[in-house]
């Protein structure tokens, strides 16, 4: 269908233009003593920071940063071990699989293929005892008694949905859990790889968490060495080449009796035993993400030798049973013990572990790493394509802290390029920072099931299951299309429509003053309260006459059925008309029959303000 004018101009303002300022506001620099080289005034200041260190601006934090101050602000959130953050502990407290150790979720929880494999093996044990029919009914009954550890398996991934999304939506600390999300997907690992879904927990809490705003190099280690990471890029299995020395060798296969004279340890005489018949062989995958997608970066200056090398230095970084409790292992039999050099460096033979963390060290320090690092931090927290100024500032600041992320961080959100007019509103929300942003705005409440995060993965963005190892895009362009963006507004005004878990207008503050208000008074309400006192001319049309230019494209029932969203209002408190009574006993509610201040509320969060941060 061919759009019209104002269509493409809708288009267009998502993909492309920030939003402009109310009319009559005054748009002149109003900053501090110390800002003089700012160029956003004083209240999109407030804005800004409140759009980029944080999942979304909730009910009151204007005014709390205002009084604050937007400096002050900024450098408690750089510190947020100082920051009392009580209620993501307290709603994730319930949910047992984040704390559990690796080891005890395989036990708790087993696979499926685990447990079918077991009850394949006892009923192999008893065939030929058992009467015909007991044979013919097995294998549905097994079939019906692996649904449970079916849904306990996948629950195990859904709970680490949830835990993020409730982090990301109740947390104080809110700069520390948008760095959380970065490293996330900057190490990105599948959740969706066989058993790599119960090392998620032990991934993020362990690996990732701990280290969000601390030193590079210790984050790097715990990659390194973390069981997802090593499991899905398959380092767990790369071994010294057989025409290489290896760091030690298989004992050679001796009878138990033997083995029990010598006083070996049969166990692992039989681990050697069973590595010996193993074919040995490098993968480079690792090593190649590492240097690629982790460190340098693909223009960094490594070369085909360089990958070879970092992988023969990370032989025998391995696990310790992986389909059964994972756990980091060095394995000195699958370590190539050759010399070795990379990136200009030698790496003496003979040694084991130093190989791996030598090659750890080479790429922590060097001059791309820095440069890369402080790319991407600058093109999440600035614009798609961030100033070279601020990223060799950001740099610098990476090489001379030996990679303190909080310093290269503050670097960046305290720069001038940063509070930029051209950084304003120019970055476009990913469905993961959407979703969050829009609970946050109309202050929801919790919510304990799995269906947000069943939102975000319709919207494209399912958590922890991207395939590839570069993670999702951090810049616009691949998040807006036709499709996405009539899905964007479909889910706004789902939104307002209580259709999505925890959202009621009655938790909305302003709610009460508004519902009754006349039409003006409404839209400037909600300009004020959702989308920071801006708006551009279409966006204020648009709330104002009811009528978006997108919604004669959109299915909003289709897609509220694809999102497992409720039929009918999940909650009391929306404005009840007559045009939302159930159609033929449907339960279902088109967004474009919402009136009053829901309607407002759902145009507004499907609007280019709110689209963009």
């Amino acid at each position: 269908m061919p759009f019209s004018v104002l269509q493409r101009g809708f288009l267009f303002a998502v993909c492309v233009s920030a939003a402009a300022p109310v009319s009559g506001q005054d748009t002149r620099a109003s900053t501090a003593p110390d800002d003089g080289m700012r160029e956003q005034t004083a209240d999109q200041q407030v804005r800004h920071v409140l759009a980029r260190l944080t999942f979304g601006a909730r009910p009151g934090d204007y005014e709390r940063v205002r009084a604050t101050g937007v400096d002050a602000w900024i450098a408690g959130q750089l510190e947020p071990r100082r920051i009392a953050d009580p209620e993501p502990e307290s709603l994730l407290a319930g949910f047992e699989t984040l704390h559990l150790p690796t080891s005890e979720l395989f036990a708790r929880f087993p696979p499926p293929q685990q447990v079918r494999a077991a009850r394949a093996a006892a009923m192999r044990r008893q065939e030929g005892s058992a009467a015909d029919s007991v044979r013919v009914s097995a294998p549905i009954e097994q079939d019906m008694m692996l649904l449970r550890p079916g849904r306990e398996s996948q629950g195990v991934l859904a709970d680490l949905q949830m835990a993020r999304v409730l982090r990301a939506v109740t947390s104080e600390r809110q700069l520390e859990e948008v760095m959380v999300d970065f490293w996330l997907n900057h190490f990105s690992v599948f959740g969706g790889k066989g058993p790599e879904r119960y090392f998620l927990a032990a991934y993020e809490r362990e690996s990732i968490r701990p280290y969000a705003l601390g030193q590079f190099r210790e984050l790097l280690g715990a990659v390194a060495k973390s069981t997802a990471m090593l499991f899905y890029l398959d380092n767990w299995q790369s071994s010294v080449e057989p025409e290489r020395p290896a760091l030690a060798q298989p004992r050679a296969a001796v009878s138990r009796g033997a083995r029990r004279r010598a006083g070996s340890d049969p166990r692992r005489d039989s681990l050697a035993a069973r590595l010996a018949r193993v074919p040995r062989g490098l993968n480079e995958n690792y090593a190649r993400e590492l240097l690629e997608l982790h460190t340098l970066g693909v223009e960094g200056g490594f070369t085909q030798a360089d990958v070879v090398n970092v992988a023969r230095a990370l032989t025998g970084w391995s696990l310790d049973q992986p389909r059964e409790r994972g756990g980091f292992i060095f394995r000195p039999i699958m370590h190539d013990a050759g010399e070795k050099s990379v990136l200009g460096h030698r790496l003496a033979p003979g040694r084991g572990m130093e190989d791996g963390e030598q090659v750890l060290d080479i790429v922590a320090a060097h001059p791309s790493t820095a440069r890369f690092i402080a790319t991407k931090l600058a093109r999440r927290f600035v614009s798609d394509e961030p100033p070279a100024a601020l990223v060799e500032r950001a740099a610098a600041t990476f090489t001379r802290t030996n990679g303190d992320i909080r310093e290269t961080v503050r670097t960046i959100v305290t720069a001038p390029e940063f509070f930029a007019a051209d950084a304003y509103r120019a970055k476009v929300k990913s469905p993961f920072e959407l979703v969050v942003s829009a609970l946050r705005a109309v202050n929801a409440a919790p919510d304990l099931t799995p269906r947000t995060a069943r939102v975000i993965a319709a919207l494209g963005q399912p958590l922890y299951l991207h395939q590839a190892p570069n993670g999702y895009p951090e810049t616009g362009e691949p998040w807006i299309n036709t499709g996405t963006i009539l899905n964007r507004i479909n889910f706004a005004m789902a939104m307002a429509a209580g259709r999505v878990p925890g959202v009621s207008l009655r938790r909305w503050p302003e709610a009460d003053r508004l519902r009754d208000a006349p039409r003006t008074v409404q839209v400037d309400g909600v300009i004020h309260g959702l989308l920071g006192g801006e708006a551009s001319p279409d966006t204020r049309r648009i709330l104002e006459s009811g009528i978006n230019p997108m919604l004669d494209l959109a299915d909003a029932d289709t897609l509220a059925a694809d999102l497992g969203l409720p039929d009918e209002n999940a909650e009391a408190g929306m404005p009840q008309t007559g045009s939302m009574v159930r159609a033929r006993g449907a339960a279902r509610m088109r967004p474009t029959e919402l009136k009053g201040l829901a309607q407002v509320i759902g145009l507004a969060l499907g609007s280019p303000e709110f689209q963009r941060r």
